[in-house]
């Protein structure tokens, strides 16, 4: 005759090990982390709105924070995000440039609106060098030429 099971061992069963893993709060909180870096990316990107032209050449490698001077869409001029009236320009790069500790003054990323006149930045371009700053970038983004 057989035991079955209701007149089986009287000893308990032990419950195996569950060998899967629940994934699912990890992927709440990767979910909940993507979103809240979605939305600081964005407010993280400091200084005036320019829309810069494209261009093939590489980043810079720098050591020191450089100067930003930007030209905006209507041509108004701003040093590190400060607005900066045309003509008292030179006197703020000569105070820029007295207080550099290395040769040519610091590093100085000029930052204009691709739809700015060219006259507007070559005048930009040429009070930074009549104050003896002469470590001058142009800034663009990198991408493929337009045209």
């Amino acid at each position: 005759m057989a035991m079955g099971p209701i007149m089986g061992d009287h000893r308990q069963k032990r419950r195996t090990p569950m060998a899967e893993i629940n994934v699912t709060p990890m992927v709440d909180v990767m979910l909940v982390l993507l979103i809240i870096f979605m939305v600081t990316a964005p407010l993280l990107v400091a200084g005036v709105p320019v829309d810069l032209p494209d261009s093939k050449a590489g980043a810079l490698d720098q050591e020191q924070k450089p100067v930003q001077i930007s030209l905006d869409a209507n041509g108004a001029l701003f040093i590190d995000e400060q607005p900066v009236s045309e003509p008292e320009l030179p006197a703020r790069l000569a105070q820029i440039a007295s207080s550099a500790t290395e040769e040519g003054g610091p590093r100085i990323f000029l930052r204009a609106d691709r739809g700015l006149d060219y006259g507007l930045v070559m005048r930009v371009m040429g009070e930074i060098n009549a104050a003896g700053l002469r470590k001058v970038a142009l800034v663009s983004t990198q991408g493929s030429e337009t045209g």
